[in-house]
Formats: C-alpha cells, sequence, structure tokens
C-alpha cells in the first residue's frame, strides 16, 4: 500500500507541473470531514509551485464531467461556428424541469442556468466526430467512443479527474488549445460569478447524475494581485440539498490558503 500511494504522488506531481510540490492537506481535509462528504480538491498555482490537495487517489480518479463540460464546449462551439456571440438559442416552447430554461437564452444565460437543451443543440451542429477530434488532440480525459453527440458529457462516457479539470484550465488561461482569441474573450465573460477589488472568481458546477453515487463537480479559477489559482473539487452526493456544498468547500478551501478573503 505504502509504494502504491508513493505511485500515486509521484503521478500527480507529473500531471499537475513539473517539480511541483503537494501533500495531503489537513485544513481542506477538515473542510470535508466537517460537512460530511467524501471528495476531493485541487488547487494549485499557474506556475510551477506548491498545491494543495486533498485525498490523493480520488483527485486522480475519473468521474463523468458533467456541465463542466460547458467550459471547453463553449469554446468548440465557437470555433466551429455552431453559435457567435450575440446570437439566442430560440426556445422551443417545451417546458422544462428548471424553469429558468423555459426562455430563449443568450450563451450567457445558458452558460450561467447550464441549460442542457441550449447545449445539446449545438453538439448536434458540432458532431461526435469534430468531439473526438478535440478530445483526442487536447488529451482532456477520457472518452468511450462511440458515443452520442448530444449526451456524452451527461450519460458517463466523458470522464475526466480533478486533476485534468485543473490541467485543462491553466491551459485556457494561457490560451494555448487551438482556440480564437474571440472565442477565449467569451468563455471568460460567460465564466465570470463573482469579481471584487481584491478577486475575480470564474467558474462553472456539474452534476453527474448517471453514476451511484452521484457526483457534483466545481471547477474554475481565481485571479488576484499576486496570481492565479486553479482549483476542481468533486465530492459523493447523496441527496440534492448537498450540491450547495461544491461552492461552499470550495470557496472554504480558497479563503483557508489565503487565496480570497
Amino acid at each position: 500500500m505504502r509504494h502504491r500511494l508513493r505511485f500515486i504522488s509521484l503521478a500527480l506531481c507529473c500531471l499537475l507541473a513539473p517539480g511541483l510540490a503537494f501533500a495531503e492537506d489537513a485544513a481542506l481535509a477538515d473542510l470535508f470531514s466537517q460537512a460530511g462528504v467524501t471528495g476531493t480538491i485541487v488547487i494549485a498555482p499557474l506556475q510551477s509551485g506548491g498545491a494543495y490537495v486533498h485525498n490523493d487517489p480520488r483527485s486522480l480518479q475519473r468521474f463523468p464531467v458533467a456541465s463542466t463540460f460547458k467550459i471547453l464546449n463553449t469554446l468548440i462551439a465557437l470555433q466551429e461556428g455552431a453559435i457567435s456571440d450575440g446570437d439566442q438559442f430560440k426556445w422551443d416552447g417545451v417546458s422544462r424541469e428548471i424553469a429558468d430554461w423555459n426562455h430563449d437564452q443568450t450563451i450567457e444565460g445558458a452558460f450561467k442556468s447550464s441549460c442542457v437543451w441550449c447545449y445539446q443543440r449545438l453538439a448536434r451542429k458540432v458532431g461526435a466526430a469534430k468531439y473526438e477530434s478535440y478530445l483526442a488532440a487536447l488529451a482532456f480525459g477520457e472518452v468511450k467512443s462511440p458515443f452520442d453527440e448530444s449526451t456524452f458529457w451527461l450519460d458517463g462516457s466523458l470522464k475526466a479527474s480533478a486533476v485534468d479539470q485543473v490541467d485543462l484550465l491553466k491551459q485556457i488561461y494561457r490560451r494555448s488549445l487551438p482556440f480564437r482569441n474571440s472565442s477565449y474573450e467569451v468563455l471568460r465573460r460567460i465564466m465570470l460569478v463573482e469579481d471584487s477589488p481584491q478577486y475575480s472568481i470564474r467558474a462553472k458546477t456539474g452534476w453527474a447524475t448517471s453514476v451511484s453515487p452521484q457526483v457534483g463537480w466545481y471547477a474554475g479559477y481565481v485571479e488576484t494581485a499576486k496570481g492565479a489559482w486553479f482549483f476542481a473539487l468533486n465530492l459523493d452526493v447523496k441527496t440534492q440539498g448537498e450540491l450547495p456544498l461544491r461552492q461552499k468547500i470550495a470557496r472554504e478551501a480558497l479563503r483557508a490558503k489565503g487565496i480570497i478573503e
């Protein structure tokens, strides 16, 4: 077991960044313990350096990405011309379970409300072949092929780990992926969830219901005067009432590490 944990630790270091030092963080562990949930969080700076991790083995475990895929999906849809900034999704008149979905949508509104029908409409325009090509080129997570282009991020066909999510977010922040600058600008705008004189947070939630136990996600990044920090949290969800713990624990973790006030 000791050798296995050492292997996991070395693998995590390699995936996060060359020479990145980390260890199980007691303060972060306490946050999950106090909330009574099982999960993981990875918090890492843009450049090489110390990362904060709770539950190292789980941070490498891959789960269905759910709506966190809207981060990458937005870039792909914009790049492929499935939608342009300023376009609207015309509501089809079908009443769905979330009231915020039952009207015409902008790309920003669809992102923030996690509008499934909006992104499924984009997915059908992009097509499975294009998605498969992008995912292979970006080496993001693992995808089961063949897959349904309109549900693959929801049904468990596409899985990623917290480490995968942090790595992707860093690449997006650096704009090192093959997307237009205008696409990055749209994503940057619609990801914003909090803006203050001290920091800004850009992030996306996710709720994977195709697995048992279900998995809740919160992934994004924080910009401060001292630099950018990237985070990805996932946790087991037993009841819908636990979903707010995604943002709550992530914010408490960022505060515990002195990244935000």
